[in-house]
């Protein structure tokens, strides 16, 4: 009996050359990543050589003195991403809870297509969208309001613009509105029927299951969806290019125009002149790399955190 029991253990086990070859598969990715920062190092030598750490601290941005700084873009593409996710948080996660519900299916269903066919509109019908229809309706009725009313507060100061760092993180909000509502939508859905129901037996209001047995139950999950969102917001370029203004500064009001890491790079790479200048793009490209993986490291850290402490 022990004797076919191990035989039987035995055949199951998958072959040392499949084990190989699930391993080299899993390490492509790493091995991609670290051959793209390597690349990116070294076509940005003469920039990294040349300005040194003082390149991440610069707000200058000069191609006819060649003067060059990553810091007003890393300040727009943080910003940005922060500005959008902040937008797009409540809305998605409600999304997924009315979504994640099991009556009127018909209903659901049909509105759960139209949340993830938003993911397949190019970043360029965004872009459009937003100079055309979303960035006038914003600046008449959104920004200037705000900015003839709270013109004190420093951030909603200075003269309303249709093309600037709030305009940018609206349609930022817009297009990682599909991640989050999708990936949140399938953690609340894989929160376990008991929990939902021996709430409801206690006599707790939907609103009191929801918010107090659901969303913590699917934390996790959550925060997982709102990692890939981030990356999302963090890496967009045509459609962020299109309204942000592409002023190389640091805005003092979410009304006033700015850069990001990967405008800069699609408007000037073509224009560039010079070895110098070249490099400068290209370390704002591993700049933007390295600010894409620690945001992520940080998000991760944050997950496993809040799964330890869930588990405590």
């Amino acid at each position: 009996m022990i004797r076919g029991t191990v035989l039987a253990r035995s055949r199951r086990r998958p072959p040392d050359g499949f084990r190989l070859l699930t391993a080299l598969v899993a390490l492509a990715a790493p091995i991609s990543l670290l051959l793209i920062v390597l690349l990116l190092a070294q076509q940005g030598a003469p920039a990294i050589q040349h300005y040194g750490f003082g390149f991440l601290t610069s707000r200058a941005w000069n191609p006819i003195t060649l003067d060059f700084g990553a810091l007003a873009f890393i300040f727009g593409t943080v910003a940005t991403s922060l500005i959008a996710l902040a937008l797009a948080l409540p809305v998605g996660v409600g999304v997924a809870l009315f979504l994640a519900e099991p009556s009127a299916g018909r209903l659901r269903g049909s509105i759960g297509i139209g949340v993830e066919l938003l993911a397949a509109i190019p970043s360029v019908v965004y872009g459009l969208w937003a100079v055309y229809v979303m960035a006038p309706f914003v600046l008449i009725h959104i920004e200037q309001p705000l900015a003839a009313r709270f013109g004190s507060v420093g951030v909603l100061g200075g003269p309303a613009r249709g093309t600037s760092l709030f305009t940018a993180s609206l349609v930022l909000s817009v297009m990682i509105l599909p991640t989050l509502a999708a990936v949140s939508r399938d953690v609340i859905r894989a929160v376990p029927s008991g929990l939902r129901e021996s709430s409801v037996a206690l006599g707790a209001t939907w609103w009191e299951t929801t918010w107090g047995v659901i969303l913590p139950a699917a934390r996790q999950g959550i925060f997982g969806a709102t990692v890939l969102a981030l990356g999302r917001a963090l890496g967009e370029t045509i459609a962020v290019t299109m309204v942000i203004g592409n002023r190389p500064e640091i805005p003092t009001s979410v009304f006033a125009p700015a850069y990001t890491l990967a405008s800069v790079i699609a408007n000037e790479f073509t224009e560039a002149t010079g070895q110098l200048y070249s490099s400068a793009l290209i370390e704002l490209g591993l700049v933007l790399m390295l600010v894409t993986l620690t945001v992520n490291v940080l998000a991760q850290l944050l997950v496993r955190s809040t799964a330890r402490e869930a588990r405590a």
